[in-house]
């Protein structure tokens, strides 16, 4: 394609719209407690498709993959580590198709599951599981890799570095931060947004920020700590529609398209580059984000 990498786009000013949820419009078109919703790509791809498309027309200028738990590791649990390569390089083609050739699509890898520190595996373990899953996404036809909901620094490098060093695809890396009582935010492996930066940085990510855990509120904290950190590099937010409340029994995210397009502007002033939604998220908040962006 010979359009401008994401980052070129951030850097010439351009303020960019990403997705929203994909877990709960699988669950909504019928996914059930205990499938892998990697098989759906191959197994009800036309429904897979119309949640990527459902972003784009939105306005979305990215759309990510259902590939989240689509390293080895993850797929194991479900007997499909054998499918690795099939599963992501449906994934990738599936939102390659929704995209068209003037929209990105940033292909979602998720955490493994294994813990370096408890000795599940090694690092060279990690590092091949994601080269693995990145070299399939990219045959797929990704633009970019989405390294989301990280919680560990060695996991995550390991990740920043098998992307970079065995494919063309642009990087980028998200931690998930919670606040502790101290009002600090940190990681559940203790890592501050401060100390995310001083890691994927040398590590080759391109783009970095945080996903999931808080709303556009908390967000624009966590936007600044990291601005802080490191005044040039682009930062994406995939945030929540609120802290999730239950209501009977179900987790209800509270936050409108409305509540999460008004703080949309205070966000950029932080310092977000890229800017959508996780948990809760649906296009109606990514359309009213996009329609703040353009009327600022």
């Amino acid at each position: 394609m010979s359009r401008k990498s994401i980052v070129e786009k951030v850097l010439s000013g351009k303020t960019l719209v990403s997705d929203g949820a994909w877990g709960t419009f699988l669950q909504r078109k019928g996914m059930q407690p205990g499938e892998c919703p990697e098989l759906w790509c191959i197994e009800h791809r036309e429904a897979v498709r119309e949640i990527a498309e459902s972003y784009i027309d939105a306005g979305a200028d990215m759309i990510e993959t259902n590939s989240f738990g689509g390293t080895s590791f993850k797929l194991e649990h479900y007997g499909l580590q054998e499918r690795t390569a099939e599963l992501n390089k449906a994934a990738a083609s599936i939102s390659r198709e929704a995209a068209g050739a003037d929209k990105y699509v940033i292909a979602s890898i998720g955490p493994t599951g294994k813990m370096l520190l408890m000795g599940d595996v090694t690092s060279e373990d990690l590092y091949n599981a994601f080269k693995e899953q990145a070299l399939a996404l990219a045959a797929g036809g990704a633009d970019a890799a989405c390294i989301e909901t990280m919680s560990d620094i060695d996991e995550a490098v390991c990740a920043v570095k098998a992307v970079k060093e065995n494919t063309g695809l642009e990087v980028i890396c998200t931690f998930s931060f919670e606040k502790t009582i101290n009002g600090e935010y940190r990681t559940m492996m203790g890592v501050s947004p401060a100390d995310m930066v001083a890691a994927l940085v040398p590590a080759g990510a391109d783009i970095i920020g945080t996903n999931c855990g808080n709303g556009m509120e908390r967000m624009i904290e966590i936007v600044r700590e990291i601005r802080a950190a490191n005044t040039d590099i682009p930062i994406l937010v995939h945030a929540n529609a609120g802290m999730p409340e239950n209501v009977n029994g179900a987790d209800v995210f509270p936050d409108s398209p409305e509540d999460m397009a008004g703080m949309t502007p205070l966000l950029i002033a932080a310092g977000a580059n890229i800017i959508g939604g996780c948990c809760g998220t649906t296009p109606a908040h990514v359309r009213a984000i996009r329609e703040t962006i353009e009327n600022l």
